[in-house]
Parts: structure tokens; sequence; C-alpha cells
């Protein structure tokens, strides 16, 4: 199925984006980091939105929900970093991973059909990234509480965000659609960051890793956002909340983090969803 291998594709971007994600997020504010990110990925989209074809296919109602996809994504973009500045990982990436369960149902908010095998499938692939991120070891301190709030607002965020911009991109290219929602990404963290005075120089310092993030972010998206095209477009969010997975096995393999038997068997738990979808 298209959406799943898209939705997969996805998965890998984000979860090297995630990776590295991992290790700036105690070091830098959030707000800061997000705003080089997003401009850069600004940038990078500009040249292929501008010559695509489909600008004259917008409405007032597809650029409404492209700025709404751009700023819920801001919004989820902004509580996933800070709750990965919080921790632990095992307690905020399964909340975060949980978007795929919200994402189905704003699909049948929006008159689609979700069978018992659908919902099977997307219990199978949370589930499974529940049970490999918590068996990572114990990470940050403290403010629990703090962490899953901003946990579930990045899971509320990420599902609105990919609900809007595949619904933009039923009457409208996804690539304009995918750069109008960075544009109002990038209008809200500014604003944010004006708004509370955070400093964005010592990021400047790090904008090769910026340049690394935007791009990896940007392609993701617009790879979900293409999805839409497709039938069982819904898929695309859920195949793609399996960036956990990928973080943890890319800190296996290059970290040399430990990887228990659980977690195995949360990845399998997880394949065996994706499976279950592509039978629907």
């Amino acid at each position: 199925m298209v959406a799943v291998g898209l939705g997969l594709l996805a998965a890998l971007l984000w979860g090297l984006h995630d990776y590295c994600v991992r290790m700036l997020a105690s070091r830098a504010d959030a707000l800061a980091l997000l705003v080089l990110v997003f401009i850069v990925g600004a940038v990078l989209m500009a040249p292929f939105a501008l010559i695509s074809d489909g600008w004259d296919h917008f409405t007032p109602i597809t650029l409404g929900f492209s700025l709404v996809s751009g700023l819920f994504y801001a919004i989820g973009a902004y509580g996933l970093y800070c709750a990965f500045a919080i921790g632990p990982v095992r307690l905020v990436a399964p909340i975060c991973g949980a978007y795929p369960l919200l994402s189905v149902a704003f699909h049948m908010m929006r008159g689609g059909e979700a069978g018992a095998l659908v919902w099977l499938g997307v219990l199978a692939v949370v589930i499974g990234i529940s049970m490999v991120t918590r068996g990572e070891a114990e990470e940050g301190a403290g403010r629990r509480m703090l962490a899953v709030l901003w946990s579930l607002l990045a899971a509320i965020g990420f599902a609105l965000t990919f609900g809007f911009s595949q619904w933009a991109a039923e009457t409208a290219p996804e690539t304009p659609v995918i750069w109008m929602a960075r544009l109002m990404a990038v209008t809200a963290v500014l604003i944010a960051v004006l708004m509370r005075g955070v400093s964005i120089t010592p990021i400047f310092a790090m904008a090769r890793t910026a340049l690394l993030l935007g791009t990896l972010d940007t392609v993701a998206l617009m790879v979900v956002a293409h999805a839409g095209g497709f039938p069982h477009a819904e898929y695309a969010p859920v195949t793609a909340s399996m960036f956990g997975i990928v973080t943890v096995l890319l800190a296996w393999k290059f970290l040399k983090e430990a990887m228990r038997p659980i977690q195995w068997i949360g990845i399998m738990a997880s394949f065996g969803g994706l499976a279950l979808l592509s039978l629907v």
C-alpha cells in the first residue's frame, strides 16, 4: 500500500531527525532552535513550491487548512522539543507516538470509515512503540507531569497537522500546501520568540545541524502530505509515528545502547500492526 510505504519513509526521516534532537534539546532553547529549523525548511522548499503547478487550485478554504496545519505543526514540534528536554524518553515517546489514534479519529470525523481491523492495527503500532521506548534507560529529571503535558500537546499538534495538510492536499498540490504551512510555522515561532524575548544568536553555532534537521523535517512532512493523494491516506501518519522505533534503533546501532527483549517484541508488534493495515 502506497500510503503505508510513504509513512515508513517519513518514519525513517523523522527518526533520524529525532535522534539529532535528543542530543540538542537540553542544550538549546526549543523556540530558538525551531526558528532556525523552520526557516531552513521554508528556504529549501521555496524553489520547488514557487515553480509548482496547481497554485490556481488554491481556494480560501485550502489556504486556511494549510495555515492551520502549519500552526498546529509549530505547536506540536515545540511540545516535542520541550518534552524531550525534560524526559525521560520512555515516558515521553509513547505519548507523542500515540497521535495515530487521534489521526484516525480525525479521519472518522470527516466522514471516513475505520473498522475493527484498522483500530487493531493502529493499537498494535502504538503499543509496539510504547514497548520499545519504555525499554530505554531512565533519562532526565523530575518534572514528569510537565513532560506528560508537553507530550500530549505534541501528539494533538501532530495529529491535527497531518489531518489538515492531507485535507488541503486533496484540492491542491502537496508542495505549495506544505510550503504555506511552513511559512505559517515560521511566523508562529517568530512571534513566540519576540513575545518571550528569546535570543536566537547562540543557535547559529548549530547552523549545520539545523540545516540537517530542517531538511529531514521538511521532506518527511512532504512525504506524509503526498500520501493524501492515495487511498487510505490516514495510514501514512500512523506509519510515520514509528519514528520513535527508528530513533531507538539508531541509538542501539551507533551509540551502543542496549536493546532489551521487550523492545524487540515491541518492534515486531508495530510491524504486525502495519501488516494488518496493509490488509484493509
